[in-house]
């Protein structure tokens, strides 16, 4: 951004019309009209007189131009602005100076003036008749004055310090009332146009009888200075006039000349004491200075004529003016430092040190206050942009003026930063770690991985892609999803497969262009008891093997002697590999032990002549798992001194063929051998018994009733015998003697349906007396 060094002018008459060309803006600004459209030609000003062509990029006149209006009673009338354009941002001034034309005529204040002369006035006395006004200046301003031609009077024409010309009737020869008593004459006023302009009044004079003596004034000019606070009623000046005649003709009012209406508003003058007060309020701002024409008149008419120079002192009483002329907002956070972002202008209406402002930034933002031309100043940036930081900043503009007191005013410049894409997404870990159990279902979720952009928008919106991973497998054993991070298996994993793997996640911002970073994700797979033992020795007899492996111990083996031992291993681990090993069966258990831990199988004690040269040991190993797997191993074991002492035992049928249900077989079959041979035995211990003594005195439900040789009975508390299971009997006594005479001991001749035919059995009557071939009693 630029500001030319020097403003462009073009100078133009005043009363142009709408649409008059002023000049070639955009050429003179170095512009060609093809670049129009991207530099956005356009024109700042508090009131728009001029606009400019979008298409050709000249200047136009757009409101008419009253150089009056504009400039007052300036001797030189210019209007400034300031050209815009962007992309870069430039600020050129402009300066239109405004030409006066001759378009006002000379007007007096009033069209009809009175004056009374006395006839004693001496000839070259000279009568103030006051000045005609011209809005027009230099040239087309008031010039000359003209009075008609008469035989008393001429006009001659007086310059006043301020520049402006005002007449004077001067009296060539003495009036005689007699003669003529009053005069008209025409005065007219002429301007320096050309054509020339011009406006006349009417003089009506009136001969008056002699004053021979006119008021005089102390000072034919008075200055006095006035602060444009004081406050209406504040006496200005005191003027005073004398006269040398007596009486009424000595007797001297006071008043103010012809001037214009805003000076007559502003004061007032005392007729009688000349005192000159403030009626209205000063503006050093609307006018600088004023001139009054005060008037001594004294009773016989003759006036005497004064001016009072009424100088308007400045105080500071306007507050300065801040004004963004342009601002530039957004800016991206990565402009470059000193990037114009606002054009400010400041002015202060008061003059002098009053109207000097300087301005300054307030609050802390990376922006910074350039000076520039014309009370102009350029925002620009201090240092680099961070919207992540900062997404607005708000500063004020302060202008404050060299007054005393000091005035300021401020205005808030709100600055918003745009977003670039100048952050990469950050994950929250840089390694993440996750345990997943094997053998989980597919889709199941691992972990989730989550990265944050600063940035916003959609500089700030993150997705997530899988970059590959240590296991080198196609398709990778996990997905990622794209929006949420959540990292999901894409099959069940195997820890005996692999035990731990690493992929790699990127995550990718939406900005053009991208940003990414990567994170690490670490899985391990824990293990789960899917594996059983491994029986790794003795190994299982291959099918259609004669004969399975086998060891020899001899039989000279002492306590603790190494037979064998059994190796097993466990695919998974930890707790799920641990080993221990037990002897299941064994057709010796004492003679073998297994070590719970190692697998040796040891002797537990000294082999002995009775052990079968065949053993057939059966190992269980199983893991510490939850549940627990097992698996058996098969070990046979020849007891001999020698291998040619142990093929014999080989050559027959392998012990190792019996079947387990043949082993329960043999069982079954020797608890019922074992069963028949105690029920035969008891049996015949009951038989014996029977045939040795009568019943028992306990079994007093017999009588003397004879023993049925059908049946026999017993009861059910009889108690007593040898073995260990109690049998009651009940028989006749007298029976039992007769047939345990005629039986040969030990063997009872009791056939089996006697001792199973129970006879019945109740209590004799004291009263029977039965002989022992009686029937039994019903």
């Amino acid at each position: 951004c630029r500001v030319a060094p020097e403003p462009i002018r073009y100078t133009i008459p005043e009363e142009l019309s709408r649409g008059s060309l002023v000049g070639p803006l955009a050429r003179d600004l170095g512009l060609s009209p093809s670049e129009l459209p991207a530099r956005k030609l356009r024109l700042s000003a508090e009131k728009q007189y001029f606009t400019v062509s979008e298409e050709s990029g000249e200047l136009y006149v757009s409101e008419r131009l009253d150089r009056e209006e504009m400039c007052g009673e300036a001797p030189t009338c210019s209007f400034s602005f300031e050209a815009l354009v962007h992309n870069p941002l430039n600020i050129f001034h402009v300066e239109v100076a405004i030409q006066d034309v001759n378009d006002n005529a000379p007007r007096f204040l009033r069209d009809n003036f009175q004056l009374e002369i006395n006839e004693l006035t001496s000839p070259g006395t000279r009568f103030a008749v006051g000045a005609a006004e011209d809005a027009d200046v230099g040239s087309n301003s008031m010039q000359s004055y003209a009075l008609v031609t008469n035989k008393y009077f001429n006009v001659e024409v007086k310059d006043s310090e301020d520049g402006s010309k005002f007449a004077e009737l001067v009296l060539r020869r003495a009036l005689d009332r007699e003669s003529e008593q009053s005069l008209r004459l025409v005065l007219t006023a002429l301007d320096g146009g050309d054509p020339p302009r011009s406006g006349t009044a009417q003089l009506w004079i009136n001969v008056t009888d002699a004053n021979d003596n006119a008021p005089v004034f102390g000072q034919e000019r008075y200055r006095v200075s006035l602060r444009e606070d004081a406050p209406p009623g504040s006496m200005v000046l005191n003027v005073s006039a004398t006269d040398a005649d007596a009486g009424t003709n000595a007797h001297i009012t006071y008043s103010f000349g012809e001037m214009p209406v805003k000076v007559l508003q502003k004061f007032v003058v005392k007729t009688e004491s000349g005192t000159i007060m403030l009626q209205e309020t000063l503006d050093f701002e609307e006018t600088r200075s004023y001139t009054l024409l005060v008037e001594a008149r004294d009773g016989g008419g003759l006036v005497a004529h004064s001016k009072v120079e009424v100088e308007v002192l400045d105080v500071n009483d306007n507050e300065p003016e801040v004004i963004l002329t342009s601002v530039s907002s957004p800016v991206s956070e990565d402009a470059p430092i000193g990037t114009v972002v606002a054009l400010v202008k400041v002015r202060d209406r008061d003059s002098g040190e009053n109207g000097q402002v300087r301005c300054e930034l307030s609050g802390e933002a990376p922006l910074s206050l350039v000076a520039s031309s014309g009370g102009s100043y350029k925002v620009v940036t201090s240092s680099a942009l961070d919207r992540e930081q900062a997404g607005e900043h708000r500063v004020t503009l302060v202008a404050r003026d060299r007054g005393s007191p000091a005035l300021s005013c401020s205005a808030e410049l709100v600055l918003e930063v745009s977003d670039v894409n100048d952050n990469a997404p950050l994950f929250e870990e840089e390694v993440y770690s996750a345990y997943v159990e094997e053998n989980n279902a597919a889709g199941a979720p691992v972990v989730r991985v989550v990265a944050r952009d600063a940035d916003a928008g959609a500089n700030g919106r993150v997705s997530y892609w899988l970059e590959g991973g240590s296991a080198g497998e196609a398709p990778p054993p996990v997905s990622v999803e794209a929006r949420s991070g959540a990292v999901y298996a894409q099959r069940p994993l195997d820890y005996e497969q692999c035990r731990e793997f690493t992929v790699w996640v990127r995550a990718q911002d939406g900005g053009v262009p991208a940003r990414s970073s990567t994170a690490t994700v670490r899985i391990f797979v824990l293990d789960r008891n899917d594996n059983a033992p491994r029986v790794l020795w003795p190994a299982a007899a291959a099918a259609g093997a004669e004969a399975p492996p086998f060891e020899v111990v001899p039989r000279s083996a002492e306590i603790g002697y190494l037979v064998a031992k059994v190796v097993a291993v466990d695919a998974d681990a930890g707790r799920n590999a641990w080993l221990s090993y037990e002897l299941l069966q064994a057709p010796e258990p004492a003679l073998f032990r297994l070590g719970l831990h190692s697998g040796e199988v040891r002797t537990a004690r000294a082999v002995s002549e009775r052990d079968a040269a065949k053993q057939r040991l059966v190992a269980l190993v199983k893991d510490h798992g939850q549940p627990a797997l097992s698996a058996t191993a098969t070990l046979h074991v020849v007891l001999a001194e020698s291998l040619q002492e142990a093929l014999p035992e080989l050559s027959e049928r392998p012990a190792g063929v019996d079947s387990a249900a043949e082993l329960q077989f043999y069982l079954v079959l020797a608890l019922a051998l074992l069963s028949a041979l105690f029920l035969l035995s008891l049996l015949l211990a009951l038989l014996a018994r029977l045939r040795r003594a009568g019943p028992p005195p306990v079994l007093r439900c017999l009588g003397a009733q004879r023993f049925s040789l059908a049946s026999a009975a017993f009861p059910a508390d009889f108690c007593e015998g040898t073995l260990p299971y109690s049998y009651n009997l009940c028989v006749a006594p007298g029976r039992a003697l007769t047939e345990a005479a005629l039986l040969p001991p030990p063997l009872p001749s009791l056939t089996a349906e006697e001792l199973l035919g129970g006879e019945s059995c109740s209590k004799p009557s004291p009263s029977s007396n039965s002989g022992p071939g009686d029937p039994p009693a019903d």
